[in-house]
């Protein structure tokens, strides 16, 4: 069974699919490799000891199924939902991504999951004419019948979702769902609970660090079918979310600023390397016209994974060779394929077991690196 290809859970298989992706060094690549390798999250979590030993690793923590049915049930207690990728629910959008999250958590209105989405983002520490400009775009828009994301942090993603609750928001959390940052906004978290969704890739409990703020961006452009950055400095986040939106295929918009402020510089060099200059929601609506209903360019659903289901088991010279191909430089696995000669399905088990014992990173495009010890 596929991963992109899943139906709605049993209870039994959804609390497998949560202890997998909740193991350490399970992200949604190795998730993926995981469930294609073994036909099933039961079978990989059975797997997981040996695959991470010869990889390297001493210990791997899984969780156990009591941790899980914990965070299950509190999940119930506060009206969220675990929703598998393929199921009806999960953002359309989203599965197409590169590595799209295996399982999100969401709270609210689901059905506004599955409608035309289009994401706003911008500074924190927004001047007061870009935070009207902001909740002027949202609700227009969402008057367009756009469902509104951002990612619920003060400044541009506030005024986003202010704007658009009575249209349809959607907001995307970098920490579990009863983790909402930062915390002057937990009264507007809670509204979106009830008026809109929250959701996140995260387990509950989980306090957001400042790695996991990509990770949302990456949700937030990849429910979208385009996206907008209405101010935002040269080093800001808005930037990220921009780069991963145009990596996916979607459009990238920008409200030109000042070059007198500071906080416009991050948005005027958005314009100069290509992103559409907007001054009212005409233009942004005429562009997505075309596209709603319909799938970006580089929607990868319908692509199968490699079938290792087959792969004969790697020798310790093979995975030697592997490991001493690698370096920090991220490569494609094409060209490692080639570089060492083993077959494809002996490359991505290799890997799998390298990725367990927390030994590799994977990039974008399929590429992957080696961590440095201490990394």
């Amino acid at each position: 069974m596929s991963v992109g290809r899943a139906r709605r859970l049993s209870d039994r298989q959804r609390l497998a699919w949560l202890r997998l992706i909740r193991t350490d060094n399970v992200g949604p690549a190795t998730f993926r490799d995981l469930i294609n390798r073994f036909g099933s999250a039961e079978a990989a979590l059975e797997a997981l000891p040996e695959l991470a030993k010869r990889g390297g690793a001493r210990k791997l923590r899984i969780p156990p199924e009591a941790e899980v049915v914990a965070e299950i049930e509190l999940a119930q207690s506060l009206g969220a939902s675990f929703i598998a990728i393929g199921e009806p629910e999960y953002p359309p959008l989203l599965t197409g991504i590169d590595h799209p999250p295996p399982i999100i958590a969401a709270r609210g209105r689901l059905e506004l999951l599955r409608e035309p989405a289009f994401g706003i983002v911008g500074a924190r520490n927004a001047s007061l004419a870009a935070t009207k400009l902001a909740r002027r775009f949202a609700a227009e828009l969402g008057r367009e019948g756009l469902i509104l994301v951002s990612g619920l942090a003060r400044g541009i993603d506030a005024a986003v979702h202010q704007a658009s609750l009575a249209t349809g928001t959607i907001g995307v959390l970098a920490g579990g769902l009863d983790k909402p940052y930062p915390p002057e906004n937990d009264a507007l978290h809670a509204a979106l609970c009830e008026e809109g969704v929250v959701l996140s890739e995260m387990p509950f409990g989980w306090s957001p660090r400042s790695r996991d703020f990509p990770r949302r961006n990456r949700i937030v452009a990849g429910c979208s079918y385009g996206l907008l950055v209405v101010e935002a400095a040269i080093r800001s986040g808005s930037l990220i979310s921009a780069r991963l939106a145009n990596e996916m295929g979607r459009l990238v918009f920008a409200i030109p600023g000042s070059p007198l402020d500071p906080r416009a510089a991050g948005t005027n060099g958005l314009i100069k390397q290509g992103a559409s200059l907007v001054t009212e929601t005409r233009d942004i609506v005429e562009a997505l016209a075309p596209l709603i209903g319909k799938l970006p360019p580089s929607y990868q659903g319908a692509e199968e994974p490699p079938d290792l289901s087959g792969a004969p088991a790697p020798e310790d010279d093979d995975r030697m060779r592997v490991v001493d191909a690698l370096t920090v430089a991220p490569v494609e696995v094409d060209e490692l394929i080639r570089f060492t000669g083993l077959m494809p399905a002996q490359i991505a088990l290799i890997l799998l077991e390298l990725d367990l014992a927390g030994r590799i990173e994977r990039h974008p495009g399929g590429k992957v690196s080696l961590l440095m010890q201490g990394d």
